[in-house]
């Protein structure tokens, strides 16, 4: 599946191919409306990976280095529902282990865990939100 901007679908980049074994790649890529560079990567995809190379690469990262490990982020969970602790805390704490993150990373994990605000902690480390009620009643 070719993105929706692609200058050639699958097929199109199987004629190119085709076209250029016999025919320059300045020539086959005025013909096809495309430009030389283009045509040039898809041949030379082809060259190195085969039929695969024809097809689109995914953009996104296949990993995300900077991704806080779980481990991490489960002991930040344990500290603010045992010990009530703040970022800041958590962060020192964190720190005199061994584990070098920046408190605003502790403060974006705790909202996502829904411990954003320690006032809404029991001390037994439930959460003593009450549900939300809607601001208007419907007519």
């Amino acid at each position: 599946m070719t993105h929706t901007n692609a200058p050639l679908s699958i097929e199109g980049r199987r004629r190119l191919i085709e076209r250029c074994r016999t025919r320059p790649i300045a020539h086959v890529a005025a013909e096809m409306g495309i430009s030389r560079a283009c045509a040039s990567k898809w041949v030379n995809r082809w060259r190195r990976y085969g039929e695969v190379g024809l097809h689109d690469r995914a953009s996104t990262p296949h990993t995300s280095p900077n991704a806080t490990p779980p481990e991490v982020i489960d002991r930040i969970e344990t500290w603010r529902r045992e010990n009530k602790w703040s970022a800041q805390q958590i962060t020192r704490e964190l720190r005199s282990i061994g584990i070098n993150t920046h408190r605003r990373t502790v403060s974006r994990h705790l909202a996502r865990l829904g411990l954003g605000k320690r006032r809404f902690i029991d001390p037994n480390g439930e959460n003593n939100r009450r549900p939300e009620h809607p601001l208007t009643v419907p007519p």
